[in-house]
């Protein structure tokens, strides 16, 4: 995984570990990075389990380029490697002629669902900012263009769009920034929820919590009582621990004798004060 300070990771986490509970056909081991950036320590974490002989590897790349020739080294060494959440770059493992089993949400449909939340309770022109993930990430890309989808069908006008790398602190320094420069927007959308925390910092410090609206991703714990209050106007849960889960449930199958290709969505749902 990557940054298991987040708690989006925390939760995936726990879940592979309270299926692997139920389990004694397997032994798992956990690992990740602390931060979102921290591209080089996942590609030697990967390493160092190719080098332990793990039997299979259920991967989140932080880049979904840069970790390709890694896998690949995994692949060639007898390694099943399933990819979850964060699609890796598919032209590059096709140049190397490899075929592995995606299963994530998809998420340029998930961010326009938010997206289009957002867009209803906005006016036609109504200014808006959008905070990016990691842009070498698949889903930050994806992400990005599900909001710029909602902001073309509802024709919002969009003043600045940034990446803050997942990160809270980077998001809030950011987007004050931002919105010194333009105090009359009237909705943020944060490609996690993570960025969408830094963002309402900000806001309430100027008094402007829940009257300017911020809409996320993810459903972290952490934004329930922003949800409650107003300050988050919705999200998306992408439902992270049952996609470890089913992660680690396709490799199984593959060890078993499945062939290890194609795409399988997991479900993602819109979460609003009203649900």
């Amino acid at each position: 995984m990557k940054s298991l300070n987040a708690e989006f990771f925390q939760e995936m986490k726990k879940g592979a570990w309270q299926f692997a509970q139920n389990q004694n056909s397997f032994e798992l081991k956990t690992v990740g990075t602390s931060n979102q950036t921290e591209i080089i320590l996942q590609i030697q974490l990967i390493e160092s389990l190719i080098d332990q002989k793990a039997d299979a590897l259920v991967i989140v790349p932080i880049d979904s380029k840069a970790l390709v020739p890694v896998v690949v080294k995994a692949i060639k060494a007898g390694i099943k490697v399933i990819n979850i959440d964060i699609k890796l770059d598919e032209k590059l493992l096709q140049q190397k002629g490899i075929k592995l089993t995606y299963v994530g949400p998809d998420n340029e449909v998930a961010a326009e669902l938010v997206g289009d939340f957002l867009g209803n309770k906005l006016k036609k022109n109504a200014k808006v900012i959008l905070i990016e993930g990691l842009q070498v990430a698949e889903n930050s890309q994806k992400r990005k263009q599900g909001f710029l989808n909602s902001i073309a069908k509802f024709q919002l006008n969009l003043v600045a769009s940034v990446a803050a790398d997942w990160e809270t602190d980077k998001a809030e320094k950011l987007f004050s920034e931002l919105f010194a420069d333009h105090p009359d927007i009237e909705g943020v959308m944060c490609s996690n929820d993570a960025m969408a925390l830094g963002v309402i910092s900000v806001l309430e410090k100027n008094g402007k919590a829940g009257k300017i609206q911020v809409v996320g991703f993810d459903n972290d714990p952490a934004v329930q009582p922003l949800l409650k209050s107003g300050a988050l106007l919705a999200t998306i849960d992408a439902f992270g621990s049952q996609m470890a889960v089913q992660g680690i449930e396709f490799a199984l199958k593959v060890l078993d004798g499945m062939k290890n290709e194609g795409s399988f969505s997991t479900k993602f749902e819109l979460i609003h004060s009203n649900n």
